[in-house]
């Protein structure tokens, strides 16, 4: 799927789709080379951390929803607000159910794709 000549905000659709598919490889499309993910133990940078921190948080097989609250955008640099919350399973068979706010800092690239340059998925 391109994401050519797309709003900023339609990062989080693409996004939201990969995540609830556990499509590693596509989330990790979604961003920069050189972008940092903050973790809620440690921030992780680059495609190889964002692919590690993802692949954890898969093995709980999530489904998450996800609300843009807020775009603002200049030029080719946006930053988008959401609300999300998502439902798992941990390894004990028990329930995970988190929720939180979301800023993204998305850029758009040559090729006319927005893509996470930083994602800040649960801001203090």
């Amino acid at each position: 799927m391109g994401y050519e000549k797309r709003r900023p905000e339609e990062l989080h659709s693409a996004f939201l789709e990969a995540f609830n598919r556990h499509d590693l490889e596509a989330v990790v499309s979604l961003y920069e080379r050189a972008a940092i993910l903050v973790g809620p133990e440690r921030t992780v940078e680059g495609s190889e951390g964002i692919r590690d921190f993802y692949r954890r948080l898969f093995e709980s097989r999530p489904t998450m929803a996800l609300r843009t609250a807020r775009v603002c955008q200049a030029g080719d640099l946006a930053l988008l607000h959401g609300e999300w919350s998502w439902r798992g399973t941990a390894p004990d068979g028990g329930l995970i159910d988190r929720r939180g706010r979301s800023v993204e800092v998305v850029r758009l690239q040559p090729d006319g794709r927005w893509l996470y340059a930083i994602d800040d998925p649960s801001p203090a």
